[in-house]
């Protein structure tokens, strides 16, 4: 609910003020972005019109190329057209409507990483059992769950952002709208929101990471009773998920590092 606010758009700052840098950040953005979307695109297309790739792996990849499509397109196109732009002002909706969006896509996107992990437990550790438990019914159950979870969790960040009153200051320093920039521009105490949102937040980093590392060390420690062929498939399919989960978590902390 929103109270009490005077503040009707926001001024971004952005990553640089100075005009010669800002046209490099306009080219390596809009080059990472372009690049983004023709990978997952790519990804999404091709498991689409697939028909060998209709196993549950592959539905989950799916969602999760989606879901960082849609993370990406949150930040990154108002971003590159800001570099172009003396001034860079943000409706306060639209600015409400980017932290939903990058809280929303940003938790489904670790939720999806999860059911990947179970995906690749069940396969490896039960192989017998794995069109049982991993049913398209189930699969589509447990999307269905991630994408409840996620708004959920958006929802509740969003909240929490809108009964903050802004009164004063409207000066951004970050190149795009999110939770802390938000508190610091808050004219009330925000010590009791503050320890929500990062509670919220931070409840869901945490946990999904660990449950992640577990089920892997699991799942790697469970390849050593399979034949030498069917321990390099299995490794090779847990090493390239760490990897995304490691890029995924470090983005995040390269971005909140930043505020």
């Amino acid at each position: 609910m929103q109270l009490n606010n005077n503040v009707t758009e926001f001024i971004l700052l952005g990553l640089t003020q100075d005009p010669v840098r800002k046209k490099i950040v306009f080219v390596i953005f809009l080059l990472f972005y372009l690049g983004t979307l023709l990978g997952n695109f790519l990804i999404i297309t091709t498991i689409k019109t697939s028909q060998t790739l209709g196993s549950p792996m592959y539905f989950f990849l799916f969602h999760l190329s989606l879901s960082d499509s849609c993370l990406c397109t949150c930040i990154a196109p108002r971003m590159i057209v800001d570099a172009l732009l003396r001034k860079t002002t943000i409706s306060f909706s639209e600015c409400m409507l980017q932290v939903f969006s990058l809280h929303f896509f940003g938790c489904l996107g670790i939720f999806i990483l999860i059911l990947m992990a179970a995906d690749r437990y069940v396969a490896i550790c039960k192989p017998l059992h794995y069109t049982t438990i991993m049913s398209r019914r189930i699969c589509a159950v447990l999307m269905a769950m991630a994408w409840v979870g996620s708004c959920v969790h958006s929802s509740a960040q969003l909240s929490l952002t809108l009964s903050l009153p802004f009164c004063g200051p409207n000066v951004i320093d970050h190149y795009f709208c999110d939770l802390q920039p938000l508190l610091k521009l808050a004219c009330a105490d925000t010590y009791a929101i503050n320890l929500l949102l990062v509670s919220n937040s931070g409840a869901i980093c945490t946990v999904s990471f660990v449950m992640l590392m577990c089920s892997y060390v699991i799942i790697l420690y469970s390849l050593r009773n399979h034949s030498a062929k069917g321990r390099r498939k299995a490794f090779s399919t847990c090493i390239s998920h760490i990897i995304v989960v490691f890029c995924l978590f470090g983005t995040y902390i390269f971005i909140y590092k930043l505020l």
